[in-house]
């Protein structure tokens, strides 16, 4: 499997991988385990999905998995822009949409809507997971840290809301711009929807990837330096997550 280094930090599982093609087979080999174990126990699961190219090779292999009974599975995303139009193919959930949701046969997908009164989107989506609590959440990190759109300035470890409104810092909107979801920084929305960070690290599965040369910096600062807002990622070593790598995005390791 190319796995070039197994390493503990805090209560942090790093696995760290020759390449993003060895990584994405051994997160898709661990959720799909991770998701049957479940569902020996349970009629059915819910399962928050991340929308960003990072996690591109994870969504391929579940998505082409035969393994997983999908129809006993509710499929959440954690972030949304606010104002784009409604079938931009920016959207996370049109993204999700493409590259798992409307292929196989969910037995829920619920959608956050970037269109309507934000605040009220807020407590619909907050009420929709307090009915259905997550047992995975699959997420990567950003270019400054964050956690879907919890970056750096509006970060709380402790957030008393599970879904809020968030103006977006310029580090994280140039990183759409680097994705190349977007032509230029102008085009980025300013504002999103986002679950919270107590939300996304409540699951008792939590699945980490983050490959690529990009995300060294925010790796090196969510593994090695304090657990604080300021890089939100950090927070992951305070809970039993799993983080996957390549040996670009682990090289502070190596």
């Amino acid at each position: 499997m190319s796995e070039i280094l197994n390493k503990k930090i805090d209560s942090l599982d790093v696995r760290v991988f020759e390449d993003r093609k060895a990584m994405g087979h051994a997160v898709v080999k661990d959720i799909t385990r991770c998701i049957l174990e479940l569902l020996e126990t349970k009629d059915c699961i819910n399962v928050m999905f991340a929308a960003a190219p990072s996690q591109q090779e994870v969504l391929e292999g579940l998505r082409e998995s035969d393994l997983i009974p999908w129809d006993r599975v509710n499929a959440f995303h954690m972030d949304e822009y606010i104002g784009l139009d409604a079938d931009a193919p920016q959207g996370f959930g049109n993204f999700l949409k493409r590259a798992i949701f409307a292929h196989v046969p969910f037995k829920n997908v619920y959608y956050m809507d970037g269109q309507g009164e934000a605040a009220a989107e807020c407590e619909r989506y907050a009420r929709i997971l307090k009915e259905n609590p997550l047992h995975i959440c699959m997420n990567g990190i950003g270019e400054n840290g964050h956690l879907a759109f919890n970056d750096p300035p509006v970060a709380d470890f402790n957030d008393p809301a599970a879904v809020k409104v968030v103006e977006l810092d310029q580090v994280c909107r140039q990183q759409q711009v680097n994705d190349g979801c977007f032509a230029q920084l102008e085009d980025v929305p300013k504002t999103a929807l986002t679950v919270t960070i107590p939300e996304l690290i409540r699951p008792e599965h939590v699945f980490c990837t983050v490959p690529g040369p990009l995300k060294a910096p925010a790796v090196q600062a969510a593994l090695t330096g304090a657990v604080v807002p300021g890089c939100p990622a950090s927070v992951l070593r305070t809970v039993n997550a799993r983080m996957y790598l390549d040996k670009d995005s682990g090289a502070c390791l190596l």
